[in-house]
């Protein structure tokens, strides 16, 4: 599943609240309560963005970021009761993003983390156009050759994946786990979707321009065909 945010933070009290604050207002939230719990997430889940404490009951958060740091570049936001210049240093310097001292006010921290989002929003392709495709990832519309097509909700979210990856080798099991969200999808039902795809958008399905197979590996998309 995805979400908007993760906060982990042993204080569970104070990181239910923080999520059950930012799930009414649209942003929404997932806890974890140490670094174990953060590791589970993401077994199973994906967030555009964590708020980070660094005193975990089972680890450091300055540890947990470094080794974050190797597997996602998504926005990372510290959260501490420690006040000292060095503190804050080395959260930067282990990756970090901001860093925000406790005790918070919801509002501020809510504010701070909706312009974060924003910031992720606005890097986004919101359109892919040519001559022969067109792909309105806001408006979840496809068009060929000037005509709407039809794709299922999975169909359009493999699509913009792969476009979002243009020119990039992009793994089956990366496919499984950023699009299905499970791991588990086996490789049958993900050809079938792929040729779904093709006979909607390319010009001959049997000879993809767009959609190509790379094998052994995945798919890439190859853009600016026409």
């Amino acid at each position: 599943m995805r979400y908007d945010c993760l906060m982990i933070d042993d204080e569970r009290l104070l990181a239910d609240s923080t999520a059950e604050y930012f799930n009414l207002f649209g942003v929404k939230t997932a806890v974890a309560y140490d670094v174990a719990g953060c590791w589970d997430f993401f077994r199973e889940n994906t967030a555009e963005m964590l708020l980070l404490d660094i005193n975990l009951g089972d680890g450091s958060g300055f540890e947990l970021c470094r080794k974050l740091r190797e597997e996602t570049q998504v926005p990372i936001l510290f959260l501490s009761a420690r006040t000292s210049d060095d503190d804050q240093i080395i959260a930067f310097h282990m990756g970090g993003d901001d860093y925000v001292q406790k005790p918070y006010s919801l509002a501020v921290l809510l504010a701070k983390v909706k312009a974060v989002l924003k910031r992720l929003g606005q890097g986004r392709k919101k359109e892919y156009m040519d001559g022969w495709l067109r792909v309105d990832f806001e408006g979840r519309q496809v068009s060929v050759g000037g005509e709407g097509v039809r794709l299922t909700a999975l169909e359009f979210r493999l699509l913009s994946y792969l476009i979002e990856n243009e020119n990039k080798v992009v793994t089956k099991q990366e496919l499984f786990e950023k699009v299905w969200e499970d791991k588990f999808t086996g490789d049958g039902t993900l050809n079938v979707h792929i040729r779904k795809i093709r006979e909607a958008i390319e010009h001959e399905p049997g000879r993809p321009e767009y959609v190509q197979t790379v094998w052994g590996e995945g798919y890439k998309f190859c853009g600016g065909k026409r």
